[in-house]
């Protein structure tokens, strides 16, 4: 209904955008900010490399529990986003099971240098969108709420999400074991 919407009355959007709570413009600043200071090259800690796909799994966790929660999809909408996540995070390894070119590891500081890169800030806005577009969709629709095939699209969406943040994490996670000899260590060592 949304595009619809927006197709038939492009002056929606502007009435849209009005109604949207000032919360979510103060939670969008951050959430940028965040995504652009990783376009460029970088140190990070090994702690931040592993909150941060944890954050944006808690924030889509929060976009279904609030979009679908109480319309007793719950557990559907979990099965899928785990499904999703996990053959995101799959075939994300498959493609590219090494973390980018450039990318070290610095085991006595416990940091990474790691180089410039657009995806996280697209995965990052990728999420808010989806929570904020089903926001939107729901209050025009309350009805959707209680639609389990809008709700597992939904959640197959932010899986997808949080399967390709994973998989970043983990390709670090390997440069880590590699750096630090856990990967060369023969069998019953």
């Amino acid at each position: 209904m949304l595009l619809q919407l927006l197709v038939h009355q492009p002056q929606a959007l502007g009435q849209i955008i009005q109604q949207t709570p000032y919360w979510v413009w103060g939670l969008l600043a951050p959430l940028v900010w965040l995504g652009a200071s990783q376009l460029f090259d970088r140190t990070a800690s090994l702690v931040r490399v592993t909150v941060m796909p944890v954050a944006m799994t808690g924030f889509s966790i929060y976009g279904l529990a609030s979009a679908f929660g109480g319309a007793g999809h719950t557990g559907a909408a979990v099965g899928a986003w785990v499904v999703a996540a996990v053959t995101a995070t799959c075939l994300a390894l498959w493609f590219q099971p090494t973390a980018p070119a450039g990318t070290l590891y610095d085991g006595a500081s416990r940091c990474f240098q790691l180089p410039g890169s657009a995806m996280p800030l697209a995965l990052i806005m990728g999420i808010f969108l989806t929570k904020y577009l089903v926001g939107v969709e729901l209050a025009m629709q309350p009805a959707l709420a209680r639609d389990g095939s809008f709700a597992l699209q939904i959640a197959a969406l932010y899986g997808v999400f949080n399967g390709l943040f994973a998989a970043r994490s983990l390709r670090l996670w390997r440069l880590v074991r590699s750096s630090t000899g856990f990967a060369s260590q023969p069998a019953g060592a």
